[in-house]
């Protein structure tokens, strides 16, 4: 694979700045992710973690999952002395977007880095936000049919704010589905046994979450990657303790999140936490439904008006943790808590919103590990390359701005100027004509003039039809150029948007083979903030 970087803004304006270092982002954190890591390492030695406890816990978690040597190494040296990486993301089908999979490689790869600069063992760390209900978020792929970009979603419904690792599946209808996934992405020498692999991660897990864990193991399971399930009721437990302390803290440290928001909005940064005065950071589960608890006048409530008494949610962290989770604020506190986090790999929105966070860490007792912005890619195939060559279009422009303008350039070029301009001279006068008639009508029939103006749309409207089937002729006649663009668009900058954020990695999986994966982490991609371009 061939590798090249650009600049490439991040779209959100503080993960921008970030990035450079400027001096009103970085005073929001207590690292710097470039040149901190020694002193990081350091601070870290003097904690004490339940580094056995853990290590069993996630053991335990991958009982059934693929892995290799390198797995019971990192679970070994989790159990040591070692230090992790840590990234997230929600339990996606098929592993979901490729953002998941860049943020996974980007994991590994600090991981690496760190342990020869530091000479001590840094283990990868996935944590899956199992507990997370926005099933209609993960549920989908998309695939390509005839230009047109599909959403392919899974049809069981599920109808209640259940969290992703409470869904359960029909094993039947996941096949059907990864079968109907599978032929959008087109039969290869590689479908019948990437099939196989499918439908065996469906057969040996009974919800989304633990699917995914096992595609997310079989893909990365010789790189020393452990997966956490945040949801899972054995880690649970682990946290009962911590989950005290947030509950005791709760309204302490709402409030100081709420002022380091005030403190973004004077460097001249809008908060992305949308969070209110009476957030206590914290969701219950009631009726198999993730509700999330307000605090106010000594008491907790949720949305459907429900209380709690405090002593009943410090009961539920003691005997019954696994139906505690938490949200955007306080999931970064327990992963600081639970793991000997060396780095935390962030997106340009998690940096943002940790950004957000720095004095709530500070209330639990922390400091905010280095938040280390993720690798990026754009994959060309050799097929796009070509197209684009064809085109004339730079790859470096069709990643940043797609070519929606171009391809609109081009059609205007080739359409039938001659008849256009006919067409619209001819509704000019049938509009001037008509308004004479009218003149004429209304001096015997005002309500005539109805009449007038319902013929007048008519001719209009067959004006319009005979512009739309010239059109649609141009389109057919220049067909082979008008899809090359839709080609390069939709491999490029699918929906207008980042490539990874809409393609599934199952589609090149599919297409080069199980090597592609392999290949693709082996990649020369840098942690210099540049865009990697990946041919293949």
């Amino acid at each position: 694979m061939l590798v090249k970087q650009f600049d490439l803004p991040a779209i959100q304006p503080f993960a921008s700045a970030y990035i450079k270092e400027s001096s009103n982002t970085m005073k929001h954190f207590h690292y710097s992710y470039r040149h901190d890591f020694k002193k990081r390492l350091t601070d870290l030695d003097q904690r004490s973690f339940m580094r056995n406890e853990l290590a069993a816990c996630i053991e335990s978690f991958m009982g059934n999952l693929p892995s290799s040597r390198e797995t019971a190494n990192s679970l070994d040296a989790l159990k040591g002395d070692g230090v992790a990486v840590v990234g997230g993301q929600q339990a996606g089908l098929l592993t979901g977007p490729l953002y998941s999979i860049h943020k996974v490689i980007s994991i590994i790869k600090l991981a690496e880095k760190k342990s020869e600069e530091l000479g001590r063992k840094v283990i990868p760390i996935f944590w899956i936000a199992g507990e997370d209900h926005d099933f209609l978020e993960i549920n989908h792929v998309y695939t390509e049919s005839e230009g047109k970009l599909i959403k392919k979603g899974y049809p069981e419904r599920v109808l209640t704010k259940k969290m992703a690792s409470d869904i359960s599946y029909s094993h039947s209808e996941m096949e059907a589905w990864i079968n109907e996934v599978l032929s959008e992405f087109g039969e290869t020498s590689y479908t019948v046994d990437l099939k196989k692999k499918l439908y065996r991660a469906a057969a040996d897990c009974t919800n989304i979450s633990k699917m995914f864990a096992w595609l997310i193991m079989d893909l990365f399971k010789d790189t020393g990657l452990l997966v956490l399930d945040a949801a899972d009721p054995e880690l649970r437990k682990l946290e009962s303790s911590f989950f005290k302390q947030l509950i005791e803290q709760n309204q302490e440290i709402n409030r100081s999140v709420l002022e380091q928001q005030e403190l973004l909005k004077q460097d001249g940064f809008s908060p992305m936490i949308e969070l209110e005065e009476d957030a206590a950071n914290l969701f219950i589960r009631r009726d198999g439904e993730r509700q999330l608890l307000f605090y106010k006048d000594n008491a907790f409530y949720d949305k459907d008006g429900r209380s709690y008494g405090f002593k009943d949610i410090m009961d539920a962290a003691e005997h019954s943790p696994e139906d505690l989770s938490n949200n955007v604020v306080t999931r970064p506190l327990m992963q600081e808590w639970l793991i000997p986090t060396l780095a935390f790999i962030g997106g340009p929105g998690e940096i943002a919103y940790w950004a957000e966070l720095k004095t709530g860490f500070e209330k639990a007792g922390f400091y905010m590990p280095p938040v280390v912005p993720r690798l990026n890619f754009t994959i060309v195939e050799r097929h796009i390359e070509q197209d684009a060559a064809e085109l004339g279009v730079e790859i470096e422009h069709a990643i940043s701005n797609g070519l929606e303008k171009e391809k609109t350039a081009y059609f205007e070029s080739v359409k039938d100027q001659s008849l256009r301009s006919v067409i619209q001279e001819t509704e000019k006068q049938l509009a001037l004509q008509y308004e004479e008639i009218k003149k004429l009508s209304n001096e015997y029939d005002p309500a005539f003039n109805q009449i007038v103006e319902k013929n007048l749309s008519f001719h209009l409207k067959q004006l319009t039809f005979l512009q739309m089937k010239s059109d649609q002729s141009i389109s057919q006649k220049h067909g082979h150029v008008l899809r090359r663009y839709d080609r390069v668009q939709n491999a490029l900058r699918p929906l207008g948007g980042p490539q990874e954020r809409i393609w599934n990695i199952y589609y090149y999986i599919n297409r080069y083979g199980e090597t592609f994966m392999s290949d693709l982490l082996k990649a020369e991609a840098a942690f210099n903030h540049k865009h990697n371009i990946i041919y293949i």
